[in-house]
Order: C-alpha cells, then sequence, then structure tokens
C-alpha cells in the first residue's frame, strides 16, 4: 500500500499514512521546526479532528514560550502584592495576562470569528488598557481599580476646547468586555484565584427608546433627493458615484442588510427569483457578516436597484456591487435636507436604512420571527429598540377583553 496524504488548515498541517501502517501522522513545520506526532487513529476523520487540536497547540506553545517568559502556575499562586517575589521571579503584571490572552486569543478563533473584530483587541489594549492597567500585578486589578478606569475614560478626553468627550456605552461596554477576557486568560494560568466584580455600580435598566431610523415620509424625501442629485450631480465628474449611491439607498432600504455585509456584497451573492407567493420579482441575498454566513429575501424594490448597478459596471461575479459606504456623500445630503438627526437627536448613517427596513415592516403588520430571520437578527432585540412599532402587530380585539358580568336576579 502506498504512503497517502493529506493537508489542513490551508496546507500547514499534513495528515499521511505509510506503507505497512494503520494509524495515521501528522506533521507541520513551525519556527523552523519540524513537529510530528502519531494521531493515534486508523479513522480518518477521528485523524483529522486529532491533527486539528494538535497543530492548535504547537502554535499557542511556539507563539508564547510559556515555559521561558512566565513562571509555573505553581508559583504565580503564591504571589501576593505588587513588590512580590520568589526565588527572584516576578509576579506576572496585566501586560503579561494580555501578551498570552492576544496569542491564544488570534489562534483560538482562526476563522471563527470576524478578522476585524479580532483585531480590535489588541488595538483596545494598546491604545487604553496596557496605558491604565499595563505594569500593575494582575493580582492587583480589583472591582475598585476597574471603576477608576471607568471613571478615568469617561474623563479624561477633550475635545480641546475644555469640553469632555465620552466614549460611547457600546465603546465601554467592548473596552470592559476584552479586559475581562485578559483577566480570564490570567485566571485559566492560575494566576490570578479568581475573576473580580466587573459590572457597572449604580446601573439602571436602560430607558426603551428606537434606532435611529427614517419615518416613511422622510424616507421619501431621501430617496428623491437622493434621485435629483443622480440626475443632476454637482460635478458630471461625481454622476457615477452619486446614480450608485441613490442606488444604495433603496437598495439598503428594501433589504435590511448591515453597512458592513453591505460593503462584502458580491455580485454572485446576489440572484433575482421570482416570488410564486407574492408573484413578484426579489432578491435572494447570501449574506456575509458579523454572525457568519445568512440569507436574506428582499423587497420588490431592490430588484431595480440592483440590475441597474450590474448594467453600469458589467461586472465579474467576484466583483464588489457597493465597497465602502459612501459616508461623507450621505453626510451631505441628509445635511441640506435636515435629516441628519431623528427627533431624539441621534445621528441618521448607512444603519438606519436597516433600522427603517425593520420598523416599516414591523408597521406592515409582518410576522416579527420573520423579520428577524430575514435580518439575522433575534425577537429580543427588535422588540428591544422597535418597540415604538409593535403597537401594529398587537391585536386589539384580543388585548381588548372584556369578562362578561352575570345578570342580576330580582328577588
Amino acid at each position: 500500500m502506498a504512503e497517502q496524504k493529506h493537508t489542513l488548515m490551508d496546507g500547514k498541517v499534513h495528515v499521511y499514512r505509510r506503507e505497512n501502517s494503520s494509524r495515521w501522522q501528522c506533521a507541520v513545520y513551525l519556527d523552523g521546526y519540524n513537529y510530528r506526532s502519531t494521531t493515534g487513529h486508523t479513522n480518518l476523520a477521528m485523524a483529522f479532528e486529532f491533527a486539528t487540536d494538535w497543530y492548535l497547540e504547537r502554535r499557542v506553545d511556539a507563539r508564547l514560550r510559556l515555559r521561558e517568559e512566565f513562571p509555573t502556575a505553581g508559583s504565580v499562586a503564591r504571589f501576593t502584592g505588587s513588590g512580590a517575589k520568589r526565588r527572584g521571579a516576578t509576579a506576572p503584571t496585566f501586560r503579561d495576562a494580555a501578551k498570552a490572552f492576544v496569542a491564544e486569543y488570534e489562534v483560538i478563533t482562526l476563522g471563527e470569528r470576524n478578522a476585524s473584530y479580532v483585531k480590535q483587541k489588541p488595538r483596545q489594549l494598546n491604545l487604553h488598557l496596557l496605558p491604565y492597567f499595563g505594569d500593575k500585578p494582575v493580582t492587583e486589578v480589583t472591582a475598585g481599580l476597574i471603576q477608576d478606569y471607568r471613571v478615568h475614560r469617561m474623563t479624561s478626553r477633550s475635545d480641546g476646547e475644555g469640553n469632555v468627550k465620552r466614549p460611547s456605552r457600546s465603546t465601554m461596554h467592548s473596552e470592559i468586555v476584552t479586559l475581562r477576557q485578559v483577566l480570564k486568560t490570567a485566571n485559566r494560568k492560575g494566576w490570578i484565584t479568581g475573576l473580580p466584580d466587573m459590572s457597572a455600580p449604580y446601573k439602571t435598566s436602560g430607558k426603551i427608546s428606537h434606532r435611529a431610523w427614517f419615518s416613511p415620509d422622510e424616507y421619501r424625501t431621501l430617496y428623491e433627493a437622493t434621485r435629483a442629485r443622480a440626475k443632476k450631480p454637482k460635478k458630471e465628474r461625481w454622476r457615477g458615484e452619486s446614480e450608485k449611491f441613490h442606488d444604495y439607498v433603496l437598495f439598503m432600504a428594501n433589504t435590511g442588510l448591515r453597512p458592513d455585509e453591505a460593503s462584502r456584497l458580491e455580485f454572485r451573492d446576489v440572484t433575482v427569483v421570482e416570488d410564486e407567493d407574492m408573484n413578484e420579482r426579489i432578491l435572494e441575498i447570501e449574506v456575509r457578516g458579523k454572525r457568519g454566513v445568512g440569507y436574506c429575501k428582499s423587497m420588490a424594490g431592490a430588484v431595480l436597484p440592483f440590475e441597474r448597478l450590474r448594467a453600469r459596471a458589467n461586472p465579474k461575479p467576484t466583483d464588489l456591487i457597493f465597497g465602502p459606504v459612501q459616508r461623507e456623500l450621505m453626510n451631505a445630503i441628509l445635511d441640506e435636507l435636515g435629516l441628519k438627526k431623528d427627533r431624539e437627536g441621534n445621528p441618521r448613517t448607512a444603519y438606519s436604512l436597516r433600522h427603517t427596513y425593520i420598523s416599516m415592516r414591523l408597521m406592515e403588520g409582518a410576522d416579527i420571527y420573520q423579520v428577524a430571520k430575514n435580518c439575522r437578527t433575534s425577537v429580543e432585540m427588535i422588540e428591544k429598540y422597535y418597540a415604538s412599532h409593535i403597537k401594529n402587530t398587537l391585536d386589539a380585539s384580543a388585548i381588548n377583553v372584556r369578562k362578561q358580568k352575570p345578570k342580576k336576579t330580582s328577588d
């Protein structure tokens, strides 16, 4: 029997079986060294599973070099205080834990998380978390210190005119998530005995509000303005971008895609089909975004903009339909129309077109579960952020039920 070979992880891992052997072997080349191991399996599928786990472990070992850079978990657990030393070894700092977390996170989440999300972690550490926590022993990162960090972030930035620029709620939440992940890494390695309380004190339940969207009249005003700009751009050389942006507005408001999903969309991901139930043409879209691959069925109003885009571009199947969002053009048009902010003062962005799609579907009485599936989100999220539009899905006859009172009888 001749030697059999297979590759995994984009060709990085080799799985093979030698002549006259029933068990599969695996090999990988990392940092100038060849690593080899037997999988112990005669079944190829089980050998693949073993080789994948084995490769990830070798990647972590090769990148961390924990035996050389950090004390063992047993000795670290006995450190207390910032100046504590044992046999000449210093207690691991938050910087050490962050380094270990970044190396592990990149390997373990390989292909499982959005690449931009993975890159966000080192950026948050370098910009905010390491300057504040970096040289402190990881055992001294307490609940009190984390609260001090929150106060520091809320008061440390200025716009140059003496006005404090606070980070948004989502930004602050994302940084605390990264902080928790670093401390979990330290906990797994035995450098701390448990995680501190990282919940925000004094926090009450958030108020119910809807996200910035365009009402039907505002949406009509917007697309009429983009259509006029497409027909008569301010400069002739801007005609192509103006036409593309008009189709973008119509496409987004009739599909409910997220802006990042639309930016990744290729022509091969979209198909024009005939919907038998509605007896009209719609788009079937294969969406790639923060939740992986999903699917969307558009409103009929998205078909014509897509066909115009395809006719103008004469594209290859792998060409992007939109590419990056035209933020400057959108902001300019919204400012001209006085639609940059909604009645609560929330700024409108390209995301507002998705919110408009969801809101209009609810206002038309669409099933909330089907809307959630089509938008690749949850019913809970829609109920939380679009509650003001759910009034049209409520059945008054089922709510306003009155118990019939018994008739009085005369003696």
